[in-house]
């Protein structure tokens, strides 16, 4: 990373913080309304027609991939959920002699980012034996693609997957991908949700019976199941509660009810990091659509985000692959954990600008990890293993003539099983600039970066916080700015190809293990503007 490196030694050394006399205030309250999110909370959805890409095959594994997958399971405990799947799932045919794992043709009038025919051979099925320690789930093609062959590669698929990935690699199933959206491509404008449930239904029966044959070891309660419906969003064509009324689960084999969430479109007017990404009443907006859909339908059954990122069609470069995308992706994850999403799978493409790292070179983008991934990193660090509970922080502006902006100033806390407190995250989502007027030149001379002080309160017995809490060590989730795409580090910490193929490298240049004492059940930190910070009352969060 000699960019990054370079960036985050003038970031650390030459780039004036102006202070803020503006105090911020949470109180933080016992865990009693915490929330416990699924093991491997932030995990991945990787676009089927990519995953080759991703993954590797048996003899050339994609071991920088498996690297970074290994960082967060070292924060988690587990390694990240990998749905393979997306809108490619419902364009792949299968052909047996096929000596390539995938063949894809490009319709530039359909998409510029994907193929829209392709076909996958015996090989493809390759790709789930190179990472270890990886639950998958895999996408079977329901929407055709108006091909004919679409039932008869249902069929000689399933016993290539599931001997491919076994009881230990197996996640779930999944038959089709957002089907709210076939009446405008792949169906009738009529298709309705009693159409979808009895497709689905049918299926996903061929699919079991197949099995029975091919697979019977994975047809017991623990192993058997799928992820559906795998709906666009909540207000498209076909509508989630009324799928359920009419039966989707008929079987009862449906083990996560999942959904997908996109904040904006990249080719959206009006979308900026500031108003759009780096803006947490936006994020809150747009995941109530789906608490809401919850609690309408309540099968019982929890709720995930199978596929989500920032901005659909792949992303804006400038945007999506920007310091700021990481800062949302702390957000929008952590908020999710807070209201009850029970995991949430950040979509990755080929190429794609929003895609957490780029797996391989390829004429259009070179081989790294993204500012995104580090958001990620941050993320799953605050959570760290399963058990833990997350509740937001409500924030007060202690200075009159100043008021605390939801949009931008968002704390969360992490509480222990037992409700003692873990961490607590800060972030100031202020967008910070240092680019020469958003060209990507580095400004010698920019704009002092402000710095806001959050004062939380409460870190005593009495407000059932833990006792005990002296000091707290200090993450800190930085990069130049907000429009930075180099030069992410957490904790000190780089994740990038370049040093050690994604493994974790402490730069030297970056100053760690700033610590903070609480003081009579109360702790300040100074946050700058387009940073997130981690107060670690636990000491754990090492990236070695």
């Amino acid at each position: 990373m000699k960019v990054g490196n370079r960036y985050m030694l003038l970031a650390q050394t030459s780039l004036a913080m102006a202070e803020s006399t503006v105090y911020t205030v949470g109180s933080i309250a016992s865990s009693i309304n915490a929330i416990q999110p699924l093991d491997g909370f932030i995990s991945y959805s990787i676009e089927f027609s990519s995953f080759p890409d991703f993954a590797g095959n048996k003899s050339n594994p994609n071991d920088f991939s498996n690297n970074l997958l290994d960082n967060l399971g070292a924060f988690s405990g587990i390694k990240p959920y990998i749905r393979v799947g997306g809108n490619t799932q419902d364009f792949a045919i299968y052909n047996s002699e096929l000596t390539i794992a995938l063949n894809g043709t490009y319709n530039l009038s359909r998409s510029a980012d994907y193929p829209t025919t392709i076909e996958i051979g015996p090989s493809y099925f390759e790709s789930y034996s190179t990472w270890p320690n990886v639950k998958f789930s895999h996408g079977f093609n329901l929407g055709g693609n108006h091909d004919d062959r679409q039932w008869d590669t249902l069929l000689q698929t399933v016993p290539l997957a599931c001997k491919a990935l076994g009881k230990d690699k197996l996640y779930l199933w999944e038959y089709g991908n957002e089907p709210d959206l076939f009446s405008s491509a792949v169906r009738a404008s009529d298709y309705n949700e009693s159409n979808y449930v009895a497709e689905w239904l049918d299926g996903t029966r061929a699919i079991r019976s197949v099995l029975e044959t091919s697979c019977p070891d994975l047809l017991d309660n623990a192993t058997y199941g799928y992820l559906a419906p795998s709906f666009a969003g909540t207000t498209n064509h076909l509508n989630a509660p009324r799928t359920w009324a009419d039966g989707i689960d008929a079987d009862g084999d449906i083990k996560l009810f999942s959904s997908h969430n996109y904040i904006s479109g990249a080719e959206t007017l009006g979308v900026t990091l500031q108003n759009t990404l780096m803006n947490h009443t936006k994020t809150t907006l747009s995941v109530s659509a789906h608490t809401a859909e919850n609690a309408t339908i309540q099968p019982g059954i929890p709720y995930i985000l199978g596929e989500t990122n920032s901005l659909y069609h792949q992303g804006r470069p400038g945007l999506s692959n920007s310091f700021g995308a990481a800062l949302w992706a702390v957000d929008f994850a952590l908020h999710c954990a807070a209201v009850g999403i029970g995991r949430v799978h950040f979509h990755m493409g080929t190429d794609y600008r929003y895609a957490s790292w780029q797996p391989i070179a390829t004429t259009k983008t070179a081989i790294g990890t993204k500012p995104p991934y580090y958001g990620n990193i941050a993320a799953a660090a605050f959570l760290g293993s399963a058990g833990t509970l997350i509740a937001p922080v409500p924030l007060l502006s202690s200075n009159t003539n100043t008021n605390t902006d939801t949009d931008t100033d968002v704390a969360y806390a992490a509480y222990e099983p037992s409700g003692a407190l873990a961490r607590i995250l800060v972030l100031n989502l202020r967008a910070y600039n240092y680019t020469l007027n958003g060209t990507g030149g580095e400004d010698l001379n920019p704009v002092p970066r402000p710095r806001r002080t959050y004062r939380f309160t409460g870190l005593d017995a009495e407000a059932g916080a833990g006792a005990g809490l002296g000091e707290a060590v200090v993450r800190r989730l930085y990069a130049n700015g907000s429009d930075a795409v180099t030069g992410a580090t957490w904790d000190g910490w780089s994740y990038n190809y370049e040093l050690d193929r994604g493994r974790p490298v402490r730069l030297e240049n970056v100053t760690v293990g700033e610590k903070i004492g609480v003081v009579d059940g109360a702790v300040e930190v100074r946050v700058a503007d387009s940073e997130a910070v981690v107060l670690d009352f636990r000491g754990g969060g090492g990236g070695d």
